[in-house]
């Protein structure tokens, strides 16, 4: 092809294109525009398979096909090595987990204060029971005068080995106290029924002897930590042991101990004998002492799993009996700081009991039940106190000997 002499111009280029009519009709062609159709079709489906590609790498199980329930500790890091989908959480959502199967305890609220009274805090009073038929009827005579709201108040019993009609008794006084129209019944009562195959005579002189002491103690202990493990909720403050065998208590010693604010607390425990028309005024329980030289010498002497009893000439320990010291007639709200505690009636902040500190049935420190029940607070750093001069009377056993 020749150019013009005066080189390539818009004339000349222009004389060279093709009738404006023809490039239309070419245009218009049903095999341009199918041409055109598909070539649109095949860059749109080009361009999705690509991206779908890209984001498929997103969901790729990277390491074994397997659940990750399934996966040993290996594989389950090297899947986890390639998990890069970012996880975002809106913290101002709530959750709600309405599960019937699923239940939530807060124990931050519950607390054991002074102000127990102001605050509503809850108390489980909680006794075991052995042959215990003759004593109910006082028993639930001195519970209804409890001056602290019985509304906020759980009974729990715990009945075990009994060849009596205590069963009956205690369900019979239940029934009646819990039926009242008044402000007398209580929040809730629960009886729980466990034998431990330990039998021993109610005769005084076989129960309080010294040789039947150490099984006696440990029996006592299995039987109270039974009873606390089926009985104590999350919402209750204060636990108060009391056996069924007393006589006479003031009507607010609730409040009186609660004052107090001790992580555990007893009174002074004593009865009366009336010989030849004169009160004889007679300490009972010389469980509740303070430690001396002398015991912790002879402790260390002892065998492991012997378990000491008070108040009997076999093992002098010389400890200082709190039975023996105070009078109901001064200042109640004396303080004495013990070692070792008797069970008659004990107030405990629930906290105690649910950081795991409860009745041993086996020979801790060489004691058994209360006493080593004290041993182990102590040991854990909490307080135990007694005092000497806030007197619970307990019913006369009429011991002879052996005591000291």
């Amino acid at each position: 092809m020749l150019l013009p002499k005066g080189g390539l111009n818009w004339k000349a280029a222009r004389a060279q294109l093709p009738p404006t009519r023809v490039l239309w009709n070419f245009v218009t062609r049903t095999r341009f525009l199918l041409l055109v159709t598909l070539a649109g079709i095949i860059v749109l489906l080009w361009r999705g398979i690509s991206s779908s590609a890209s984001e498929m790498q997103s969901f790729y199980c990277w390491g074994p096909s397997t659940p990750p329930i399934d996966m040993s500790q290996n594989e389950y890091a090297r899947w986890n090595a390639h998990m890069q989908t970012p996880v975002i959480f809106n913290h101002h959502a709530p959750l709600k987990v309405d599960s019937t199967s699923i239940k939530h305890v807060d124990l931050n609220p519950v607390k054991s204060t002074r102000k127990a009274l102001v605050n509503e805090e809850k108390i489980l009073i909680v006794t075991p029971l052995k042959d215990a038929a003759p004593h109910l009827s006082k028993y639930f005579e001195l519970l209804a005068e409890l001056t602290y709201p019985h509304h906020l108040i759980d009974l729990a019993f715990l009945v075990s080995d009994s060849k009596d009609n205590t069963l009956a008794v205690l369900s019979s006084e239940l029934d009646r106290i819990q039926k009242r129209p008044d402000q007398i019944p209580f929040r809730s009562a629960m009886v729980v029924e466990k034998d431990f195959g330990f039998h021993l005579s109610q005769d005084v002189k076989q129960r309080h002897s010294y040789e039947v002491q150490g099984p006696r103690r440990k029996a006592m202990g299995r039987a109270r930590n039974y009873l606390l493990s089926a009985a104590l909720k999350p919402e209750h403050s204060w636990v108060y042991w009391r056996d069924v065998d007393i006589v006479d208590s003031p009507k607010k010693i609730l409040e009186d101990f609660i004052a107090h604010d001790k992580d555990i607390l007893v009174p002074n425990i004593w009865f009366h004998r009336y010989e030849d028309g004169i009160d004889i005024e007679g300490r009972f329980d010389y469980n509740s002492w303070v430690e001396s030289d002398k015991g912790r010498r002879l402790a260390e002497r002892l065998d492991k799993d012997v378990v000491l009893a008070e108040g009997y000439r076999q093992l002098d320990t010389g400890r200082t009996y709190m039975a023996k010291m105070g009078d109901w007639r001064d200042n109640k709200d004396e303080e004495l700081d013990l070692d070792g505690i008797g069970g008659v009636n004990i107030l405990v902040k629930a906290d105690v009991h649910r950081s795991g500190i409860n009745f041993p049935c086996y020979a801790f420190e060489n004691q058994a039940e209360t006493e080593g029940f004290a041993k182990m607070a102590k040991r854990a750093g909490y307080q135990v106190v007694g005092l000497p001069n806030y007197v619970v009377w307990h019913v006369d056993t009429d011991e002879k000997g052996g005591n000291a």
